[in-house]
């Protein structure tokens, strides 16, 4: 289990009450830290209610950069970044990488395989998805969760 002090040191100390960021390590305890660190800043925030669709959007775009975006990066070693911004009316989870590349869609014929369907769920649970090129390298993929409360 991880103590607090190891998650104050990898939140941001610019943080906002309404922006949140966390630097995810490629390794299961770091998905771990990130599943946890949403949690609470849901808890945070109160809205709680949408915790649980948010948790499993972030594992997978986390899991996404971590294992397709940056392949050749060596475990422990890729820069990913997950940011949680709390709007109006949703919730927005960003994770951001180095890599140009486009997220990959499966195709509908897809359904058999055994990887792939990533994207699937985090088209199921957000009201709107998508990612945009960061300047000079990199890209943010990111999810809009709508919340119950009006923040």
């Amino acid at each position: 289990m991880s103590s607090p002090a190891q998650f104050r040191n990898r939140e941001s100390v610019h943080d906002s009450a309404r922006t949140a960021t966390f630097r995810i390590t490629g390794s299961r305890e770091g998905f771990a830290e990130a599943r946890e660190f949403t949690h609470r800043t849901l808890d945070m925030w109160d809205v709680g209610e949408c915790a649980d669709d948010a948790v499993t959007v972030v594992t997978e775009l986390a899991a996404n950069a971590v294992l397709h975006a940056l392949p050749d990066v060596p475990p422990g070693g890729a820069d990913v970044r997950l940011r949680l911004t709390l709007r109006r009316a949703h919730l927005v989870c960003a994770v951001t990488d180095q890599c140009d590349t486009p997220p990959l869609y499966p195709s509908p014929g897809d359904s058999l395989l055994e990887h792939g369907r990533g994207l699937h769920i985090v088209e199921a649970l957000s009201a709107h998805w998508g990612w945009t090129r960061r300047a000079p390298l990199g890209k943010t993929v990111w999810a809009m969760l709508p919340t119950r409360t009006q923040a």
